[in-house]
């Protein structure tokens, strides 16, 4: 019987950083089968969006430390 994704992701966790590491460019590879083109363009919008919005005021920056330690709790 498959793993369940909450089981997989628990052993994965588990992981040593290297191999965490390998494993995540792996899948990151499996996914390049969507056209580069419209990633390329699709991430391009985002930017152009976000940069609107910085400069609007819509939105404020975080320093990285801060940024990257909300996204950790997220993923916890």
């Amino acid at each position: 019987m498959p793993l369940s994704l909450a089981e997989l992701e628990k052993q994965v966790i588990e992981l040593p950083l290297p191999e965490r590491a390998k494993l995540i460019a792996a899948l990151i590879a499996s996914l390049d089968s969507a056209d580069e083109g419209d990633v390329e363009a699709a991430w391009e919008k985002e930017v152009k969006e976000r940069s609107a919005a910085y400069h609007a005021g819509k939105v404020k920056a975080v320093p990285g430390p801060e940024a990257l330690a909300r996204a950790r709790r997220k993923l916890r």
